[in-house]
């Protein structure tokens, strides 16, 4: 099993303050103030309920379901998570309905033409999810600046110790109830 970012609903606010941390990581330029509608695309969402919210992100599954149906093959598993290479991508959206989690986008961004000598933008539509900030040395954004420190990334082990603590605690919740 893959790492992967966790959010504890019971301590997510609703902020959106990941949000902007991962849209701003993942500009060439880190500029926050250059963020605006039409480029603002975080890998990470906040999904808000009528008494509760969290963040879904990219589950980064060893068989990615996103990745077994790119006719491209733009989204690959290596270096331990699951990424996509934008130089095949061509937008197709396939890898939007694979996924289980609902943690894949299909984003327009402006690009510079292959086929132009004259450096001409063009938009181009291209699938984004969460890469883990693995071109930052200190890992992803989103947990970083969480305020309430509801983001953590977990692996296999920290994900069998959690669900192990949770079960301990409803065996004994439960036995509270017999007594």
């Amino acid at each position: 099993m893959n790492r992967f970012i966790l959010a504890d609903a019971n301590k997510c606010i609703g902020c959106r303050t990941c949000e902007v941390a991962c849209a701003v990581a993942h500009r060439a330029d880190g500029d926050v103030t250059a963020l605006n509608n039409a480029n603002f695309h975080p890998r990470i969402h906040v999904v808000k309920g009528a008494d509760i919210s969290t963040a879904a992100t990219c589950r980064q599954c060893e068989d990615a379901p996103c990745a077994n149906v790119c006719p491209n093959h733009a989204i690959r598993h290596e270096h331990g998570f699951v990424h996509v290479l934008q130089e095949h991508c061509i937008g197709c959206k396939t890898c939007v309905l694979a996924c289980p989690y609902g943690a894949m986008d299909v984003v327009v961004n402006q690009v510079v033409s292959a086929s132009s000598t004259a450096n001409l933008l063009i938009n181009k539509a291209q699938a984004n999810k969460c890469d883990l900030c693995y071109t930052r040395g200190q890992g992803p954004a989103c947990i970083e600046v969480c305020p309430t420190n509801a983001l953590r990334c977990v692996d296999r082990a920290e994900l069998e110790k959690l669900s192990a603590e949770r079960r301990r605690r409803t065996a004994l919740e439960a036995g509270a109830l017999y007594i």
